[in-house]
């Protein structure tokens, strides 16, 4: 659309169905390869990528010309269908429902940046669950304990 400028930092987080540590080690950068792509196709720039066995954090540039939502529905569904059809595990991948998504202004990115760029550093010393509740206290985000993700199974 002409005339219209935007800035717009997005952080998402979203994780394996029952948090089952399923994301291994010998498929994990090409997952992250493939999230990257669907996530460019709809014009928006991977600005960061990683997470653990778990769960994912991604860092993007984002376009307002989709909802994140419908984005993340994209992003989940065909990445989980990709695992699937590549055989990559013995049982089927599937995320657990919702996500979690995060404005940033730009001072915010390097932080943002490092922060999830170190995440198996940083999560043998807190809890993925401690942490993200405390970010969504930290943001004033409201929050039933019914809907949060699932503990591990």
């Amino acid at each position: 659309m002409a005339n219209t400028f935007t800035q717009i930092h997005i952080q998402v987080v979203f994780v394996v169905k029952y948090r089952s540590a399923f994301i291994e080690p010998h498929f994990e950068y090409a997952l992250y390869k493939y999230i990257t792509g669907i996530i460019q196709n709809y014009g928006h720039k991977v600005l960061a990528i990683n997470g653990t066995a778990d769960h994912i954090h991604i860092l993007m540039g984002f376009r307002p010309t989709q909802s994140l939502s419908d984005l993340m529905e994209i992003v989940k569904g065909e990445s989980s269908q990709w695992i699937n059809a590549q055989k990559l595990l013995p049982t089927k991948f599937a995320w657990q429902k919702g996500y979690g998504g995060f404005s940033y202004t730009k001072s915010h990115v390097p932080a943002v940046t490092k922060y999830i760029l170190n995440q198996k550093e940083h999560h043998r010393k807190v809890a993925f669950l401690d942490e993200f509740r405390q970010m969504l206290l930290n943001l004033g985000i409201d929050f039933d304990e019914r809907y949060m993700f699932h503990e591990p199974i």
